[in-house]
């Protein structure tokens, strides 16, 4: 919980108090549905929650405006983000149940009202967001594929309605096959801790 303090210090009680409630509930649920590596579980506030919120440095989401995580499996980056902006609306996707079952019932349990969570693939989701976000869940080409069609086409923010994209190593053929316009940010600029070493946001424009 330092962690998170030691870069987002204007945490109110209610989402300090939610944040520290992650790490107990995802031990528990890790024990019996294995949503982040056993290796990883003892770091989660690093390599999950902090991973997750590196977003948040790149952009300040808008009340109402509407995000959509694809693959989010045990809930990242959605339930950080959705914990650090009360006001906007997160829907997270997930084509494995047993993952959406973890997200639901840890949402519950910190009582997340501004997030929905829905064991489907994104293809079939019907509705449109201003922002896309994702960890790595395949190469960018296949991604940009599933996500066509569901963005908003009036831009609320600075950064223009988007995929933002977490993803570390070297990405300079993918982004090739991907044939979009595209900028990379550094997540080091944000974080100095040694895991963020080679890890990105992809930030493509939608239009």
């Amino acid at each position: 919980m330092k962690l998170i303090l030691k870069y987002f210090p204007d945490l109110t009680d209610n989402q300090k108090r939610q944040f520290e409630m992650l790490e107990p509930l995802y031990k528990e649920w890790n024990e019996q549905i294995n949503v982040v590596s056993r290796k990883d579980i003892d770091e989660l506030y690093t390599k999950h929650i902090l991973h997750s919120l590196a977003i948040a440095k790149l952009i300040e989401f808008k009340p109402n405006s509407k995000v959509l995580d694809v693959g989010t499996g045990g809930g990242f980056p959605g339930i950080p983000l959705a914990i650090l902006f009360p006001k906007t609306q997160f829907y997270l996707v997930d084509s494995i149940g047993k993952k959406i079952k973890v997200v639901k019932e840890v949402a519950n349990a910190i009582k997340l009202t501004n997030l929905e969570a829905d064991h489907t693939r994104v293809e079939t989701v019907k509705f449109k967001y201003d922002f896309i976000v994702s960890r790595a869940v395949t190469n960018l080409p296949r991604f940009n594929n599933w996500i066509r069609g569901k963005f908003n086409t009036t831009s609320r923010h600075k950064l223009k309605n988007g995929l933002l994209y977490l993803k570390g190593g070297d990405l300079t053929e993918e982004l090739k096959e991907a044939g979009r316009k595209y900028e990379i940010f550094d997540i080091p600029d944000y974080f100095e801790e040694d895991f963020f070493e080679t890890k990105k946001i992809v930030y493509i424009k939608a239009f």
